[in-house]
């Protein structure tokens, strides 16, 4: 029996409400503590006031979907503009493409297709990698939607419909796109790209890079992985499984909530995240204004959830961290078992970090050994010293160190570059 009663989310989206007054206030009460032509502005109980104040609006506020806000990068020693352009959609995902303004001269750059994890954070989280990764390629991203956005006549989304919509971008862009799987999206991708290999599709990606991913969580298993396998598939659906409440477009949709998401976030970490508050509160105080700015963007980012669908998330974790169905060559796609070692055309690269305190060290290697039938000219494995979770895909070390490197990959196999 669920833990959770039924108007939980409800309850949750009536405490928001019932906030709001408090919040308006708080953000007034900071605005006019910090106006210059306060005289209690360069005060101490001025700024004490104004850090209490935007600290109670930021903990208790609704964090919305960031932007990329990627304008322009450098290409060719050039400040080139960049222009997101949603080119395909679906009721669960757009595919955005970051459109640049090539100077003259430049040659064609690898299509490059980022798959997001869909595991509570937006698309945005890697606003980093796609930016490293647009002087060098041609960018596509995945733009998953928030589950509790979308209406219940739009039918299900399960692992399965992930694979499908993994296929059909592939199919979209077309021969000679690399993929690249930053954390969850591994298994899937991996699924979609045997499959694709096995059927002899001649869209097959030229090459996979799965980058901090839980291709066979039994290696190295982290507090992640031993949660997921410490309680039954039950226990996951009687407890946090809740109907989307009125009035979002979504009302009635059973999904995991992306509160809840940031509860078990936030907890496997609470000490830190206590201490990062009371530091924000200090920096405020004492007119640090870069620390605190670097603290909001973290924070806008990080606090900014979605939901997920019942069926997705409980079937990820059926067969990813309680069955291990991939490695253990019992993965099915559309009732087809999924055999890794059909991989023959798209060269593989893992990337692990050596603090991955989610995906614990050789759970992403462990797809070479799957992708038995690949050559071993066209396989790359890289561990990042010094990285954690976020640092393989994100941070000064995955542009210096990692990021060169998958360029490389890529333009090595590029088919029309071979």
């Amino acid at each position: 029996m669920s833990m959770l009663p039924m108007p939980v989310y409800q309850m949750y989206e009536w405490n928001h409400a019932m906030l709001s007054p408090w919040r308006a206030a708080a953000d007034a009460t900071r605005v006019f503590m910090q106006n210059p032509v306060n005289p209690l502005s360069q005060t101490p109980w001025g700024k004490t006031m104004a850090a209490v104040a935007e600290l109670f609006e930021r903990t208790t506020r609704r964090y919305g979907k960031p932007e990329f806000g990627i304008h322009e990068v450098s290409i060719d020693g050039q400040a080139t503009s960049v222009h997101e352009k949603t080119v395909w959609r679906h009721p669960f995902c757009n595919l955005i493409h970051f459109e640049r303004m090539l100077p003259a001269g430049h040659g064609k750059d690898p299509k490059l297709l980022i798959v997001a994890p869909m595991s509570g954070h937006y698309a945005t989280l890697l606003r980093g990698t796609v930016e490293t990764m647009l002087p060098n390629h041609e960018v596509y991203i995945t733009d998953w939607i928030d589950a509790r956005l979308v209406p219940l006549q739009d039918g299900e989304f399960g692992l399965d419909d992930y694979i499908d919509y993994i296929i059909d971008m592939l199919h979209y862009l077309g021969p000679n796109t690399h993929v690249m799987a930053v954390c969850q999206p591994s298994v899937p991708v991996m699924a979609a790209v045997a499959h694709m290999n096995a059927a002899d599709d001649p869209r097959t990606p030229a090459s996979m890079i799965l980058m901090g991913g839980p291709i066979d969580t039994r290696i190295s298993p982290t507090a992640v992985n031993d949660y997921a396998n410490s309680k039954g598939i039950d226990w996951f659906r009687n407890n946090v499984i809740l109907p989307v409440p009125f009035p979002h477009a979504g009302f009635g949709r059973r999904v995991y909530p992306g509160f809840l998401q940031l509860g078990g976030f936030m907890g496997m970490n609470l000490d830190r995240h206590v201490s990062a508050h009371q530091e924000f509160y200090n920096h405020l105080v004492v007119g640090d204004g870069d620390s605190a700015e670097k603290h909001r963007d973290f924070y806008d980012e990080y606090l900014a959830v979605m939901d997920m669908t019942e069926e997705f998330y409980l079937e990820t974790l059926q067969t990813v961290f309680i069955e291990h169905a991939l490695p253990d060559g019992k993965m099915t796609y559309r009732g087809n078992r999924i055999d890794a070692s059909a991989i023959t055309k798209t060269a593989l690269m893992t990337i692990e970090g050596e603090k991955d305190d989610i995906t614990g060290t050789g759970q992403t290697k462990a797809a070479h050994a799957l992708c038995s039938g690949l050559e071993e000219a066209m396989k790359v494995h890289y561990d990042q010293e010094g990285v954690g979770h976020y640092g393989v895909f994100n941070g000064s070390r995955f542009r210096s160190e990692i990021a060169p490197r998958v360029s490389d990959f890529i333009r090595t196999h590029d088919q029309e570059r071979a």
